[in-house]
């Protein structure tokens, strides 16, 4: 498995290159913005690219898709549905693509990516469809967990209560795992499981 990472967009969001170079295949996950960066890092890879994986429907996560969709006419983008929009914004949900790109994933969903194995677990609170993306060792945590913080619940769609919900769901999941998270630096679960102000306070919750 072999994991590439540029920030792109002014958010600053973690756009990811997934491969298994064995089999010279890869994804992408999150391309937030600069498309032109993102090729290059496909390019770089010596890979094919399957698919776009997008861990919620934010516009910093998947304005670069565009371009991507460009020069990768019918490139599957996985989402979970309760992030896509029918009403054509684009802002705090994602526009729903036309058929032969839209696909969708939810809860115990795995694909595929060479002798890779990625697992679904949904993960709401920042949006409805938030989802981290399980494989081997690593989480990709999109906008759900940060090194001892988590995303925002106050745009529409979000919930705190799903938050922690979320949270402490990570928590219990056996084992550590390196964590990628949308914005900023990687973390990993044990140290989340001491640090994590979030994390602690939904593990001591009824939810």
């Amino acid at each position: 498995m072999k994991l590439d990472t540029i920030a792109v967009g002014p958010l600053m969001t973690n756009c990811y290159l997934l491969a298994d170079e064995e089999a010279h295949v890869c994804c992408v996950i999150d391309p937030g913005d600069e498309p032109e960066r993102i090729e290059q890092m496909i390019l770089h890879s010596g890979c094919q690219l399957q698919y776009v994986l997008l861990t919620h429907g934010h516009y910093d996560h998947f304005t670069g898709l565009a371009g991507l969709l460009e020069n990768h006419p019918g490139l599957p983008v996985y989402i979970h549905p309760a992030d896509i929009s029918d009403d054509g914004r684009a802002d705090l949900a994602f526009p729903r693509l036309p058929e032969e790109n839209q696909r969708y994933y939810q809860e115990g969903d795995t694909l595929t990516l060479g002798n890779l194995t990625i697992s679904v677990l949904e993960t709401p609170g920042h949006t409805q469809g938030s989802v981290c993306l399980m494989v081997e060792d690593v989480i990709f945590a999109g906008d759900t967990l940060f090194r001892c913080s988590c995303g925002r619940t106050d745009f529409p769609g979000g919930s705190l209560r799903s938050m922690f919900r979320s949270l402490a769901r990570l928590a219990r999941l056996e084992g550590n795992y390196t964590v990628y998270p949308g914005h900023e630096m990687p973390t990993d679960l044990d140290y989340e499981r001491q640090a994590n102000t979030f994390m602690k306070r939904g593990l001591t919750l009824d939810l």
